[in-house]
């Protein structure tokens, strides 16, 4: 896809594991179709992992690990999580985090790698199968009926899976992920220049897109300009 000149860039840190990236990408995306200068803005989704030594395989509810990572009562953790359904409801997104199971997402951001023009897609159907589903999606047979599901080859996926396709891309992205000082995500960088942390209003997102298409042709040291919801290491 060609964009025009002075195109703004919106780069998105986010993983699959984290409930706050799913809300915050619906919310951008409703700010987007909205925005009247759509056509000058490039989206690109970077990969981040909230938690890079989960063991694939291991197939334990979220709700266990989350205990254990965190160190919280599980009434607490309960609580939590029933504030994060009520708020993706109210964005119409359906979260059952009685079937999420704990997952390894290195994998998934390697395919989301490979996805190409189908990455939106792809991310979509990811986040869904995490938290509605109930996929194990550090399972690379669930990731390739996954992949095919959005439209991608499942023998080409399966292949890449197999060896160490994406890989490198994944380890670009969280560099620069802690180049940037990213400490929790969605992380929503406009132009290199101006940043918005977490699971905004749209409203918020909507003045991100204005000032990244004002700013298009600067760049500089990435600056904070709001705080929202959103999944922290």
């Amino acid at each position: 896809m060609s964009f025009p000149e002075n195109t703004a860039t919106i780069e998105i840190w986010s993983d699959i594991a984290c409930p706050w990236c799913y809300i915050g990408k619906r919310r951008f995306a409703e700010a987007l179709a909205e925005f009247e200068h759509r056509d000058r803005v490039s989206v690109t989704w970077r990969s981040y992992q909230l938690a890079p030594d989960t063991p694939a395989g291991l197939r334990r509810p979220e709700i266990d690990a989350l205990v254990e990572m965190k160190g919280m009562p599980v009434e607490q953790v309960r609580q939590m999580f029933a504030h994060v359904a009520n708020v993706a409801a109210q964005d119409g997104l359906e979260i059952d985090f009685t079937t999420v199971i704990a997952a390894n997402t290195f994998d998934a951001h390697r395919l989301l790698h490979l996805a190409g023009e189908r990455r939106n897609e792809l991310l979509e159907a990811l986040f869904r199968a995490h938290f509605v589903e109930g996929e194990v999606v550090d399972d690379r047979d669930t990731l390739v009926r996954i992949a095919a599901s959005a439209g991608l080859d499942s023998d080409e996926v399966r292949v890449g899976l197999d060896g160490d396709a994406g890989a490198d891309a994944v380890r670009a992205d969280l560099l620069e992920a802690r180049m940037l000082g990213v400490t929790g995500v969605p992380f929503f960088v406009a132009n290199r220049a101006v940043a918005v942390s977490g699971a905004q209003p749209k409203d918020v997102f909507l003045a991100l897109l204005q000032r990244a298409i004002d700013d298009a042709a600067e760049t500089g040291t990435v600056t904070d300009v709001a705080d929202g919801d959103s999944c922290a290491v």
